[in-house]
């Protein structure tokens, strides 16, 4: 990770046209970008064009990066952002079972795994800002402050998003488990 003062350097290198400067900013961010699209995409290749097409706008709209937060904040912007237009270009789209493989292979006793399991899908039927929401507040932790930030959403919008996104997912949770008792 670099801080804050080389970031600083590397972004007026590359506003004054230094392009090694923004390969650098880009080979340290990379795999964060990547990691962010692959949870809001759930495919790699779709991710990796994501992350690529999310940096280019990072470079084309670079002049107007506000220094008072940080790159790698107004990046997850972008690469959201980003992330939620490939998703919409094709609605469609079921969530990978690799995906799911991962939330099962993460838990512990047969018991916990189901609820991984139920729990993933749930949140894969969710809209694209109620998942995102729960996904930085309850599984990557982030504040209320910091997904505000990143997300670009008031303080108190935010909040509302948060606690209707989990009524949503229980009621989600909630018909998932009705159909899978209705199957046994």
């Amino acid at each position: 990770m670099i801080s804050l003062q080389e970031e600083h350097s590397l972004i007026d290198r590359i506003l004054a046209g230094d392009q090694g400067a923004y390969a650098r900013l880009v080979d340290n961010y990379k795999s964060y970008a990547y990691t962010i699209a692959l949870k809001v995409l759930n495919t790699r290749p779709e991710a990796e064009e994501a992350a690529q097409d999310a940096f280019i706008k990072a470079y084309r709209y670079l002049k107007n990066f506000n220094r008072q937060a940080r790159f790698s904040t107004w990046l997850y912007r972008i690469v959201v952002n980003t992330a939620i237009s490939y998703r919409r270009k094709n609605p469609h789209q079921l969530a990978s079972i690799e995906h799911h493989d991962r939330a099962v292979e993460e838990g512990g006793g047969m018991e916990n795994k189901d609820r991984q399991v139920f729990l993933g899908r749930a949140i894969d039927n969710l809209n694209d800002a109620d998942r995102l929401a729960i996904q930085l507040y309850y599984i990557k932790e982030f504040s209320l402050e910091e997904v505000a930030e990143m997300t670009g959403q008031n303080m108190n919008t935010l909040k509302v998003r948060v606690h209707r996104a989990r009524q949503r997912l229980a009621d989600e949770l909630k018909r998932l488990l009705k159909e899978e008792a209705l199957t046994l």
